[in-house]
């Protein structure tokens, strides 16, 4: 009997997995489009829809509803997470553009903080245009990013136990946040809020603002630079006056 009950609890728990799995496909095929204006050219699409296949089965096979998590949500995380890292396995940049990320490297190791894309260009020469499409593309080469970048909606994997003093912070940081996004340029604001507040693709935020999508990815790579600087120096800022 006790045979009988765990052979159907694991097809009851193998058809909701199944069922996960079926009707949330489009989902990758929607981070790809988030992805696709700023990727390399010569990018294999199907190769990155197999890994983000791959990265949904092992989400619908990790899920866990009781810790009153969105399946969505913790599926976009590993979806996304599979789909760079088959970039970065398989998408080593040109010679010209490892170049021009290793000078840009050099020139933001001697700029006083906090850098900008403006300040990187004119220490190092380069159009601000091709140092956002130097950024763009270095995220897709390394397994961290010079800043780590929220995910869309602020959203991460839970954590078992959390100081006391965690929510205080994460308020605080949202408020960071929230001031430096206003501060922005207005195309930045707009195609920052669309991407990461509307979850619109790259093609669907040019079609708003009557932009090329690689002109939209150019702004949101320069945006999210430009923030990580701003949260870094606020954070550097109230670790000074402690």
């Amino acid at each position: 009997m006790a045979s009988n009950i765990r052979t159907y609890q694991r097809q009851a728990d193998r058809g909701r997995r199944d069922e996960l799995i079926l009707s949330h496909l489009p989902l990758v095929k929607h981070v790809i489009g988030r992805l696709i204006g700023g990727l390399p050219p010569g990018i294999d699409a199907e190769n990155l829809e197999a890994a983000g296949v791959l990265g949904l089965v092992e989400a619908a096979g990790k899920f866990d509803p009781t810790r009153n998590a969105q399946f969505k949500t913790f599926a976009y995380l590993r979806i996304r997470g599979a789909i760079l890292d088959e970039l970065r396995r398989n998408s080593p940049l040109p010679q010209h553009m490892l170049e021009r990320v290793s000078a840009i490297r050099k020139a933001y190791r001697t700029l006083p903080q906090p850098v900008s894309v403006e300040a990187l260009a004119a220490a190092t020469g380069f159009k601000p245009d091709d140092v956002a499409d130097a950024l763009a593309a270095e995220r897709f080469t390394r397994q961290v990013s010079w800043e780590q970048t929220a995910e869309p909606n602020g959203l991460s994997p839970a954590t078992a136990a959390e100081p006391p003093d965690a929510e205080a912070e994460r308020w605080e940081a949202t408020q960071q946040l929230t001031e430096a996004i206003a501060a922005l340029p207005a195309k930045e604001r707009i195609a920052v809020t669309l991407y990461y507040k509307e979850e619109l693709r790259l093609k669907e935020i040019a079609e708003v603002m009557k932009l090329s999508p690689s002109r939209i990815s150019r702004l949101l790579s320069k945006a999210t630079f430009d923030l990580g600087e701003t949260l870094k120096a606020a954070r550097g800022a109230v670790g000074a006056g402690c």
